[in-house]
C-alpha cells in the first residue's frame, strides 16, 4: 500500500511515522513552498498526546525540547485566584504534559519519518476510480496512490471535497509568543490563566528567565486594525498582573482568527480519509488540538494495518475517534465561550469557576481525555 498524505504540519508527519511503524509506505504533499522551520509559536502536548508519542517511540524528543507543564491556575481580572487544575496527568513513567515550540514537534515529526515531501503542492481536487486514488494539484501536477491521507488542517480542502462543512470563527483571535524578562517570575511551568475583563491572557514562566505567553481577543471577524499592540493594551488595561505590560514590549507576531468546526458529517469516502483538525478542529482552549492529531496518527495506521481492506480501516478509524474528538470540541468551545463573556457573563463565570475547578481539582473528573492511551 501506498498513502498520500495532503499536510506537512503536525498530523501529516505525524501518520507518515505511524504508518511507516505498520510496514506502509506514505508521501506528503504540502501545500507551502517550504518546510514549517521557525513557524509558529508554542503549543501544549497533553499527557494523552505524550502518551501517543510514546508509542512512536519520540516521547523522549519532545520532553528534550519542550518544557514541562503539568498544572493550570486560574485567576479573573482582578486578580482573585479562582482556583489550581491539572494540565493532564502523568504517564506511568513520570511524564507530564509538555509546552513545545511548534516548529520543534514539526522537526521532531519530520526527521521521523524519513519520507518524501513535496512543497508548493496545493491539491485541488482528487479522482478515487475505485482501484486507486490520485490528488490533482494547483500547479497542474498529480499522485497517484492506494490513499488519501488528508491532514489540511482546519481549512481542509479534500473535508470540502467529501462534502463536510466550512471553518467557523470562534468569535477570538490569537496570538503569543516568548520573551526573556528575568522580573516576570513564578512557578516554572505552571500556566496561569486569566479571563481578564476583556481579553484572556496566559502565560507560563521557565527556570531560565523565559516567559512563554498568549492572548485571546474577542473580536468580530475582519476587523483588523493596522496595529494590534494598542488595542491589546487597552483589553488589558484595568486587569491586574504582567498582561498589559507585556503586550506593550513583546513582540506580538501574527494575531489570527480561531477557528472551529461543527461535526463533519463525513470522514472518509472511498480512498480517501480526514485526519486531524480537517476532521475534528479545536480551538486552542482545550490545548488538545495536536495531541489529538497524534492520536488520529496512530489509530488509524493500526486500522490500515489489521483491515482486510482500506474502507474496512476507516469505518474502524472512524468508529473509535470520533466520540471522543467530539467531546473534547465541545468541551474546548465551552471554554471559549467563557474566554468572550460579557459583564453578566463575567459575573456568572467568576461565581461558578471556582466550583467547577475544585471539581476537577481531583484530576479524576477530566480523566476522559487525558488518560487516553491508544496503540499500534
Amino acid at each position: 500500500m501506498k498513502a498520500l498524505i495532503t499536510g506537512g504540519g503536525i498530523g501529516g508527519p505525524a501518520v507518515a511515522v505511524a504508518l511507516r511503524e505498520v510496514g506502509i509506505d506514505a508521501e506528503i504533499y504540502e501545500a507551502y513552498g517550504a518546510g514549517a522551520e521557525g513557524i509558529g509559536a508554542f503549543l501544549n502536548v497533553a499527557s494523552n498526546g505524550m502518551a501517543a508519542l510514546r508509542v512512536l517511540g519520540l516521547h523522549q524528543e519532545v520532553v528534550r525540547a519542550g518544557i514541562p507543564t503539568p498544572d493550570m491556575v486560574m485567576w479573573n481580572g482582578a486578580g482573585k485566584r479562582l482556583g489550581r487544575v491539572p494540565n493532564g496527568m502523568a504517564l506511568d513513567d513520570g511524564t507530564v504534559s509538555h509546552t513545545i515550540l511548534r516548529s520543534d514537534l514539526y522537526r521532531i515529526l519530520r526527521d521521523a519519518a524519513a519520507v518524501p515531501i513535496s512543497y508548493g503542492k496545493r491539491m485541488v481536487s482528487f479522482d478515487d476510480s475505485g482501484s486507486q486514488v490520485v490528488a490533482r494539484f494547483e500547479d497542474g501536477t498529480s499522485a497517484a496512490g492506494d490513499v488519501l491521507i488528508a491532514a489540511d488542517g482546519v481549512h481542509s480542502r479534500a473535508r470540502r471535497l467529501l462534502g463536510g462543512p466550512e471553518a467557523r470563527y470562534a468569535g477570538l483571535y490569537n496570538c503569543g509568543g516568548i520573551v526573556k524578562d528575568p522580573d516576570i517570575t513564578g512557578e516554572p511551568g505552571v500556566y496561569h490563566m486569566v479571563f481578564g475583563k476583556r481579553a484572556f491572557f496566559g502565560y507560563t514562566v521557565t527556570g531560565d528567565g523565559e516567559t512563554w505567553w498568549f492572548a485571546n481577543l474577542p473580536r468580530g471577524l475582519g476587523d483588523e486594525p493596522a496595529d494590534w499592540r494598542p488595542v491589546l493594551e487597552e483589553a488589558f488595561a484595568d486587569d491586574a498582573g504582567i498582561a498589559a505590560g507585556l503586550v506593550r514590549h513583546a513582540d506580538l507576531g501574527r494575531v489570527l482568527p480561531i477557528h472551529g468546526l461543527p461535526p463533519v458529517p463525513t470522514w472518509h469516502r472511498g480512498r480517501v480519509v480526514l485526519i486531524g483538525d480537517a476532521a475534528h478542529a479545536t480551538s486552542p482552549s482545550s490545548g488538545q488540538g495536536a495531541s489529538l492529531a497524534l492520536e488520529d496518527a496512530v489509530v488509524l495506521a493500526r486500522c490500515l494495518r489489521d483491515a482486510p481492506s482500506h474502507r474496512e480501516a476507516f469505518r474502524r478509524y472512524e468508529s473509535e475517534r470520533r466520540e471522543r474528538a467530539e467531546r473534547v470540541v465541545a468541551y474546548a468551545r465551552r471554554i471559549s465561550d467563557s474566554k468572550a463573556a460579557g459583564p453578566v457573563g463575567r459575573i456568572v463565570r467568576d461565581a461558578l469557576l471556582p466550583i467547577i475547578l475544585r471539581r476537577q481539582a481531583s484530576r479524576e473528573s477530566l480523566a476522559w481525555m487525558y488518560r487516553h492511551e491508544v496503540s499500534l
